[in-house]
């Protein structure tokens, strides 16, 4: 095999998308989720990866620019994977960082060009409101933030 240089090797390699989101909850322990209007499930608040962003500072981003806070991103609670499927033909490495407690909720300014609706729920109804692929992420990130470590979720969970 020929030499290649680091570009051309680069190229050769698997790529994925790459997101991330942050578990946020209230003062009585409800997780934030919110209701993209682009898609028929609820979500962890987050989103995708812009070129020369790390995991972290997308959740920054992403929570300034969709809920109007102000929060830096915690402890890394969750990875998971979300294998290909008919609309996204790469994986998708999800991290899910620990963003803590929304003191006041009426600071909550939604992108209604992006969302719906925004609201607390128990950890169970969270879980029920986020698609089957996703619904995973809300058990494990309770875990990982009681027990103080970061879970990985494999394809194959």
């Amino acid at each position: 095999m020929p030499y290649l240089s680091p570009r051309e090797w680069y190229a050769t390699l698997p790529t994925a998308h790459v997101s991330a989101g942050a578990l946020l909850t209230d003062d009585r322990d409800r997780v934030l989720l919110v209701k993209p209007n682009y898609r028929p499930y609820w979500h962890v608040p987050g989103g995708t990866m812009e070129p020369g962003e790390a995991p972290h500072q997308v959740v920054v981003r992403e929570i300034a620019e969709e809920l109007g806070l102000r929060i830096g991103a915690g402890r890394l609670l969750v990875v998971d994977v979300v294998p290909p499927n008919p609309d996204m033909d790469r994986p998708m490495l999800h991290f899910t960082f620990d963003g803590g407690t929304v003191a006041d909720p009426s600071a909550i300014r939604l992108a209604e060009d992006e969302l719906d609706a925004f609201g607390f729920f128990t950890w169970e109804e969270a879980e029920a409101r986020l698609s089957p692929a996703l619904a995973p992420r809300v058990p494990a990130a309770r875990r990982a933030r009681e027990r103080r470590e970061t879970i990985y979720l494999p394809v194959d969970s």
